[in-house]
């Protein structure tokens, strides 16, 4: 039996069309059944969140360098980020949003890692009796599609009704990327 490897040129073009099918298939699924402004991004409409939204007994939040500049992440290197439709400290991510954007949820108290303040962060009540973190005043969460630590391809992203960014080390969203 042979096994031949694809020459590397050939395995991102599979995976560029992979990409486009499923961006392309999740637009129709969004179109059919979901309106506009509260439509999941494209290519993550029948994602499944990942282990990150299991709640934690004590969540770390770091700063990490990244292509955007220094980011703040979670104890495994995860990017986390901020929802503008949120009212102050109050989420407004659930259902549906909260399988692409998963939240930083705990049972414990949050600690502050490297290069992060223990001043600016917080927890939060969410209608669904569970605890969010929060820094500077935002609801923490992640991005689905974020596959290995230091991801942030939610950056920007206009979904569930407003902007998904990225936070700097005082809490602050990163508008560029």
């Amino acid at each position: 039996m042979r096994i031949f490897a694809l020459p590397e040129p050939r395995r991102t073009q599979r995976r560029s069309v992979l990409a486009l099918a499923v961006a392309f298939l999740a637009l129709g699924a969004q179109h059919a059944a979901a309106p506009a402004a509260h439509a999941a991004p494209p290519g993550t409409a029948n994602v499944v969140a990942r282990p990150a939204s299991a709640t934690v007994a004590n969540a770390t939040v770091a700063v990490r360098d990244s292509k955007l500049g220094k980011i703040l992440v979670d104890g495994r290197g995860r990017t986390l980020y901020l929802f503008e439709a949120d009212k102050g400290t109050s989420s407004t991510c659930y259902g549906k949003c909260t399988t692409v954007w998963p939240p930083l949820t705990i049972k414990g108290k949050p600690q502050a890692g490297s290069g992060a303040s223990p001043a600016l962060l917080g927890t939060t009540a969410r209608t669904d009796h569970t605890t969010q973190v929060t820094y500077n005043g935002h609801p923490l969460y992640y991005f689905v599609t974020d596959a290995k630590p230091g991801d942030t391809t939610g950056q920007g992203l206009n979904s569930f009704g407003a902007k998904w960014y990225v936070l700097d080390p005082h809490g602050n969203k990163i508008d560029k990327g």
